[in-house]
């Protein structure tokens, strides 16, 4: 009996450390949370949506969409071969040229006009609190907080594990002159040491005047956020960015909503619209959008160009891991939208906005 309760207490001195490590970071307090409670998409204690976005769909529950994960997955959620990449000396640019390069999953750098730009970067080899779970495949975690070049805007579109990391931002503090992201998720920063001044937080419908022609706006995203037991503390959001020469949505996750169409209507065209197309699955439709549900929402941001990502990297769902780019790409030539897709590292000159090579055929 005596040992049974000293190992329940052992277990929960743990389990308390666990949980009380800087890597969940912090939920809103003091003046922070003031302002969070005045925001009109705050409400009975958190962060709401538009629309009504249940966490599953009518007839799922938790237990089979557990059962479901654990032993339900495709044969092909993680690929047998090695995903290709390519590796960008991206400290040594052409800094005439605007170009992306995709990380896998939802990170990616671009260089436009001049300035450097980090997208919700992840390089650590998993997705999660725990480093041995939803590990990356095979050869997609080709690039390090090292091979970053100085970043002047870092933007984190909300604080899950597979968009904000930890180790990662670590690594990329002393590279980083400012970071823009959703009201909330600047209390996680604050707990990792980040200068204060260097962070913006902003909630939907606001704008931000960077100088020299650069100006993002902060539109709506229909998902969840969190890090730990409770949720929806900070918000999570999608930006409008507007350089000297181009427009680019930079979508976070998102299920679909008619704020696409809304945001098409405000600010479009796009040059390039990047948007979700993976980890999605019918139980929980509301907060990530199917490959055609990508393909309508850039139609409906009228994009002249859609990449989809959110894929490639992670096994966060139950599909083949080529799945969502396939019904993505089917689903653009159906509906004559064009699509780029470049492999893990590739160099997308942004001019020409053109990757035709179906990289991932020949991979099991």
């Amino acid at each position: 009996m005596t040992f049974t309760v000293i190992l329940c207490i052992l277990l929960a001195f743990y389990v308390f450390l666990f949980f009380n490590h800087p890597k969940f970071g912090r939920r809103p307090s003091n003046g922070r949370l003031e302002r969070i409670k005045k925001m009109s998409n705050y409400g009975q204690g958190q962060f709401q949506n538009i629309s009504n976005t249940p966490d599953l769909t009518d007839g799922a529950n938790y237990y089979t969409v557990l059962k479901d994960f654990f032993f339900g997955k495709s044969k092909r959620n993680i690929p047998a071969g090695r995903i290709p990449s390519q590796k960008t000396d991206l400290k040594n640019l052409d800094p005439s040229k605007d170009v992306l390069v995709w990380f896998g999953h939802s990170s990616y750098f671009m260089q436009l006009s001049g300035k450097t730009f980090l997208v919700d970067p992840v390089f650590s080899n998993h997705a999660s609190p725990l480093s041995f779970t939803v590990n990356a495949f095979k050869g997609a975690n080709v690039y390090s907080a090292n091979d970053m070049p100085d970043i002047d805007f870092l933007l984190i579109s909300h604080d899950h594990w597979d968009h904000l990391d930890y180790d990662t931002m670590l690594k990329l503090k002393p590279k980083v002159k400012r970071i823009i992201t959703g009201i909330g998720t600047g209390e996680h920063f604050e707990r990792w040491n980040f200068d204060k001044n260097i962070v913006d937080e902003l909630n939907w419908h606001e704008s931000l005047d960077l100088g020299s022609g650069f100006k993002i706006n902060t539109v709506p995203a229909r998902h969840f956020s969190g890090r730990g037991f409770k949720r929806n503390q900070a918000v999570w959001l999608a930006f409008v960015v507007d350089t000297p020469q181009r427009r680019i949505y930079v979508g976070g996750d998102s299920g679909y909503d008619t704020f696409f169409k809304q945001t098409g209507d405000a600010f479009g065209p796009f040059d390039l619209a990047i948007l979700e197309c993976g980890q999605y699955n019918k139980s929980w439709k509301f907060i990530h959008m199917m490959p055609e549900q990508t393909v309508q929402a850039a139609q409906d941001l009228n994009a002249k160009v859609l990449l989809p990502v959110h894929w490639g990297k992670f096994p966060l769902a139950l599909h083949a891991w080529d799945e969502p780019i396939k019904r993505a790409a089917a689903a653009a030539e159906t509906a004559g939208q064009p699509i780029v897709h470049p492999m893990i590292g590739e160099t997308l000159d942004l001019d020409l906005l053109d990757s035709r090579k179906k990289w991932w055929e020949g991979i099991d």
